[in-house]
């Protein structure tokens, strides 16, 4: 006989699967700070590879007032200073706020996750009761 609650639990739980669950699983299937620290990783060679474009923007952009610094060494200095000082907000910046968002996403994960699997037992125990 069918019954009702298991089928609409069933059907909670396939469109779980299809939808949000298969990233939802990706992610748990890792330990918290093995996660986080992959996409920390993505993230801060993404912003290295980022700056380093943008940098060489810059010197096409300014390439005579470069030139002209090349003969000063304290101009020199001060502009290396200033792009090693860009260099780290920029990428220290987004590898901190990588770790935030990722570290909300496994914890939603999880939970996500958590819920799904006491929906799991509790089909389960469903059919058992038959």
């Amino acid at each position: 006989m069918l019954s009702e609650e298991r089928i609409i639990l069933m059907t909670r739980m396939a469109s779980y699967e299809q939808g949000e669950g298969r990233k939802n699983v990706k992610i748990g299937n890792y330990f918290r700070s093995d996660y986080i620290t992959v996409q920390v990783l993505k993230a801060v060679v993404c912003a290295i590879v980022a700056f380093l474009i943008m940098f060489g923007l810059y010197v096409l952009c300014n390439y005579e007032e470069l030139m002209k610094k090349l003969y000063n060494i304290d101009e020199l200095l001060v502009l290396a200073k200033d792009v090693l000082t860009y260099f780290c907000v920029m990428v220290g910046g987004y590898g901190v706020l990588t770790y935030i968002i990722c570290t909300w996403k496994y914890v939603s994960a999880k939970k996500s996750l958590k819920c799904y699997y006491h929906n799991l037992k509790k089909l389960g125990s469903m059919y058992n009761e038959r």
